[in-house]
């Protein structure tokens, strides 16, 4: 059975929990088990089964869509306090995975079988909110990279402001979207990407930018149409 201290921090990362019943609650701590993965485990892959669902403690998961050239879509990051979308959603249509989930740091999280997934899910009104609110909450992340894909090039354009106005921009991230024609939303995503990548220094209100070289080459043909 979970310890106690461990469910109250998971109730800290997951409020709704805290507003189960207490028979919701015991079935929870009866049935959650500890699993851990070190950063580089692949958690789950294309069309692989579906049959737990997590709730991450430490660490943390990409999720990414290979394509048919071999390149890779980043659709979300999970960190403690978040759920996976597109496991609820396997866990309710009962099909396998149509995404690669990834160790990003070393991760510590608790497995609920899709068996008591589905009786807490009937059962407990706090549950289900928490499972569909962060089942809205990541599809409205997903709908603003549909955004990114349908209107293309977004790394291009971004990559060849960036280099034009090296080594240092003043700029929020809301008045760099607005000068690239998108939302803040997508402008911070691409931002924190190219931090993460060693292009760039994200600071508040300043963007330094520590590549220009790799940004040139981003930014491809668009370097040359973007004055």
């Amino acid at each position: 059975m979970l310890e106690q201290s461990v469910l109250k921090e998971l109730i800290h990362l997951y409020p709704p929990l805290g507003e189960m019943s207490l028979d919701a609650q015991r079935l929870l701590q009866q049935n959650l088990q500890r699993m851990s993965a070190p950063a580089g485990h692949l958690l789950f892959d294309l069309d692989s089964p579906c049959s737990l669902f997590i709730l991450l403690f430490a660490g943390s998961i990409r999720v990414i869509k290979p394509t048919g050239s071999g390149r890779e879509i980043l659709l979300y990051r999970l960190e403690p306090g978040d759920s996976c979308v597109l496991t609820a959603s396997c866990l309710l249509g009962r099909s396998n995975y149509p995404a690669r989930g990834v160790v990003e740091r070393d991760l510590v999280a608790y497995a609920l079988a899709a068996p008591v997934f589905n009786r807490l899910l009937d059962a407990s009104t706090p549950f289900r909110a928490l499972v569909f609110t962060h089942f809205a909450d990541r599809i409205a992340d997903l709908m603003q990279l549909v955004e990114e894909v349908a209107f293309g090039q977004m790394d291009q354009r971004l990559a060849a402001y960036l280099m034009e106005r090296a080594p240092l921009i003043e700029a929020t991230h809301q008045q760099i979207a607005d000068e690239l024609g998108t939302v803040r939303e997508v402008v911070s995503r691409r931002l924190k990407q190219f931090e993460q990548r060693g292009l760039v220094q994200l600071e508040r209100g300043l963007v330094r930018i520590h590549n220009v070289e790799r940004l040139r080459r981003i930014a491809g043909p668009l370097r040359d149409s973007s004055h």
